[in-house]
């Protein structure tokens, strides 16, 4: 079982008390995974076809493109979602979950180095070209991660009764 990665800052500055509250719930993502057999996390639970390995890919990503292509920070090459706009909700089939698994925690330290080297007040550029600040990109993803938990709460339960919303200490 995947242990949480950094203690509770009760009485924390702003920044670490966010980037804790982020890394918590990517620590549920990767927790969700734990004890299942690859065929299980691909599987498409709902019409959909959401998937837990997805919602992994899919946050990983995210961190890149929100945290590093914002703020003009490298990236590793993310999915190519031009021609299948869904493409980074999925494993591919010379993906595996370690390697989607890692590519996560790759854009978690990408992340964290672009979160712990500026200011909260930096501003960068989205996705969608409008200037954005550090700060609301990790309230933005802290809500993209905390959705994607409960989707990952539900479709593990939906595999195999498991159930929890948060990683045992």
């Amino acid at each position: 079982m995947s242990a949480p990665t950094q203690p509770t800052p009760y009485l924390a500055d702003e920044k670490t008390t966010l980037l804790a509250a982020l890394q918590s719930h990517r620590d549920v993502m990767v927790w969700k995974l734990d004890g299942l057999s690859d065929e299980e996390v691909r599987r498409p639970m709902v019409p959909s076809g959401t998937n837990l390995v997805g919602l992994v890919k899919h946050l990983a990503n995210a961190e890149y493109g929100w945290f590093c292509e914002s703020f003009g920070r490298p990236t590793e090459p993310l999915t190519d979602i031009s021609q299948d706009p869904e493409a980074d909700m999925r494993a591919a089939d010379d993906e595996t979950t370690d390697d989607i698994v890692a590519f996560y925690r790759r854009a978690w330290a990408a992340a964290d180095a672009a979160i712990l080297e500026l200011p909260l007040d930096a501003t960068g550029t989205a996705y969608t070209g409008r200037t954005v600040s550090l700060r609301w990109v990790l309230v933005h993803m802290i809500e993209d991660t905390v959705r994607h938990a409960g989707h990952a709460d539900i479709l593990r339960e939906l595999i195999d009764g498991g159930t929890g919303h948060h990683v045992p200490g």
